[in-house]
């Protein structure tokens, strides 16, 4: 799937304030979905957004490409997704 194409039809943002493709970084212990104990601090980006911003899908750099689904209130926006 191309940039443009998430964009077209990307939400606006939820309740929490974090959109699809913002960096984020955890503020707590979370498990991905390998299993994967990723610590405070991890890396990653927002791939998709459950129940109007309760939860997000988050694809991590290290472990590469682990994917993880976290609460809204574990993560920490770093940076904004420019259009």
């Amino acid at each position: 799937m191309s940039f443009e194409f998430a964009y077209r039809y990307r939400q606006d943002a939820p309740a929490s304030g974090l959109r699809e493709l913002d960096r984020v970084a955890l503020t707590a212990i979370v498990t991905s979905d390998d299993g994967c104990e990723l610590p405070p601090g991890s890396e990653g980006t927002i791939l998709g957004i459950y129940n109007h911003g309760e939860a997000y899908v988050v694809e991590f750099a290290a472990p590469v490409g682990a994917l993880a689904n976290v609460e809204a209130r574990h993560l920490r926006l770093l940076e904004r997704a420019s259009l």
